[in-house]
């Protein structure tokens, strides 16, 4: 296992350099007809890309140390309209929200509200009968695929790829652990069936009834019996003490959202968790991991219970402006604009971030809020306090930059006739009437400034135009930033 995890950081490191001889190769070979000024931006742009990847390594004597708990599973990745066509799930008419899936109308009507704006989106399906009847049919959609799922096993595997000794809070079988790199070490307890997570992927354009997706993404359902019951965590409390890690990531909680639990259970296990986080040593980094909630009261235990603990939240487009309707009047935004302008995203990012700390403020076993990581499908953007102890901020931002590509396309490898700039040329920094603008700067791409007692960031993506997976990419592109700022 240690040969494969020095295997996978090698890798990376040689996809470094194949990605320059990639560039290039592009510069010299350009099919006939092609925009050369657009195509030689995208060079430029990721040359510089990767120029400030580099700029900061990873230690190669003293490898950062990193718990991540919780959330592990099997993932079937599958074509999402296939599954539905073959499961004999038709189209509906009525795209509606559902909390939790019961039947099969339910979910038909589910993606096709998340469906045409390509908005991601996880939901619990109540009805187990319904739920195998989807695996079942999964087996027999050509081109599925069955891989390591879960926030907390996926972020652990990235950040072992990227250089760090990594705790994983998880429940697991033998086949599961055995996958995971030689510098993942798993606390939890053994489970003889690990969960079942299916991945219905689609890409931009696909057609499902009159439905037609705007963007790539996934919708994902589950019928899990282990993960929201955090079953690995006395085990990881335990372990994290000796373990002293320089950096503490909790995910995955979304598996609670709409789950049935009995009565208490989920307060009880929440408190539980609470009381491990204010015991963590201040001179841990934690970070929460946010998904897609909709329970609005579970919303507020984690205000409460995890959010407060936290020095850093990392966050998608869909669940930044889910926080902040939670925050401002307490009600949940479900779907939300899933392609954001940088100057909303950025507003958006600063109330969070002032609303977050004022809370905090009343509070004084709260921890400050410090770092913000808000990933979209056309930029990566990072607030940084100044005095904090995250360092490396430009480098981070182009290296959650980088990875989303090579995530999304499947290869360390990024080959930029398979990717496209959908960042404008300019973008404000605010909404506010008279904001200046920033240009695109193809030979420094991360744009950074100073705003009030924090440092800005943001980077443009190189959008994978030939998806092979989408499920797994917050988690990705939130852990590569990570890495370089501990």
């Amino acid at each position: 296992m240690a040969t494969e995890a020095i295997g996978s950081f090698y890798l990376m490191k040689c996809g470094t350099v194949l990605s320059i001889i990639a560039v290039l190769l592009a510069y010299w070979y350009r099919a006939p007809g092609q925009d050369v000024h657009l195509d030689g931006r995208l060079d430029a742009v990721l040359s510089s890309l990767l120029r400030a990847e580099r700029k900061v390594g990873i230690g190669s004597f003293a490898r950062p140390r990193v718990a991540v708990g919780f959330g592990g599973c099997v993932d079937i990745v599958v074509d999402g309209v296939s599954l539905l066509d073959k499961a004999g799930v038709l189209p509906s008419d009525r795209p509606l929200h559902h909390d939790f899936i019961e039947d099969s109308e339910q979910l038909a009507q589910s993606f096709a509200y998340f469906f045409p704006p390509g908005a991601a989106s996880e939901r619990f399906v109540v009805n187990s009968t319904l739920f195998g009847k989807l695996v079942e049919a999964s087996r027999g959609v050509p081109g599925n695929r069955w891989s390591v799922g879960g926030n907390a096993l996926v972020m652990a595997g990235r950040m072992a790829t990227e250089g760090c000794d990594v705790l994983l809070g998880v429940s697991a079988n033998p086949d599961l652990a055995n996958v995971l790199s030689g510098h993942v070490t798993v606390a939890g307890n053994r489970v003889e069936e690990p969960d079942i997570h299916l991945v219905l992927e689609y890409p931009s354009g696909a057609k499902w009834g009159r439905y037609t997706s705007r963007r790539a993404n996934r919708y994902i359902i589950h019928s899990d019996k282990h993960n929201p019951y955090l079953a690995s965590m006395g085990d990881f409390e335990q372990k994290i003490r000796g373990f002293q890690p320089d950096l503490l990531i909790i995910g995955g909680l979304q598996m609670m959202d709409s789950f049935p639990f009995k009565k208490g259970e989920r307060e009880a296990l929440l408190r539980r968790l609470s009381q491990l986080l204010s015991s963590t040593s201040q001179d841990t980094g934690v970070h929460f991991e946010m998904a897609s909630f909709v329970d609005g009261l579970l919303l507020v235990e984690l205000m409460e219970r995890v959010v407060a603990h936290a020095d850093s939240l990392g966050m998608n487009e869909q669940e930044l402006p889910n926080l902040l309707s939670h925050l401002r009047d307490g009600n949940v935004t479900v779907l939300s604009d899933p392609s954001p302008r940088v100057a909303t995203v950025l507003d958006q990012m600063r109330e969070l971030y002032r609303l977050v700390n004022e809370r905090r403020g009343k509070s004084p076993s709260s921890r400050s809020l410090t770092r913000l990581h808000v990933h979209t499908l056309a930029f990566q953007a990072i607030i940084v306090a100044h005095g904090s102890q995250w360092k490396n901020t430009m480098s981070a931002t182009a290296k959650a930059s980088l990875t989303a590509n090579r995530h999304v396309c499947g290869s360390p490898d990024i080959n930029p006739s398979k990717a496209k700039l959908i960042l404008d040329e300019s973008f404000s920094v605010s909404r506010r009437e008279g904001s200046q603008r920033i240009m695109l700067q193809e030979t420094r791409p991360v744009s950074c400034w100073d705003e009030d007692d924090y440092e800005l960031c943001v980077a443009p993506v190189l959008v994978c135009t030939e998806v092979h997976q989408t499920a797994g990419g917050g988690d990705n592109i939130s852990a590569a930033g990570l890495v370089l700022q501990i």
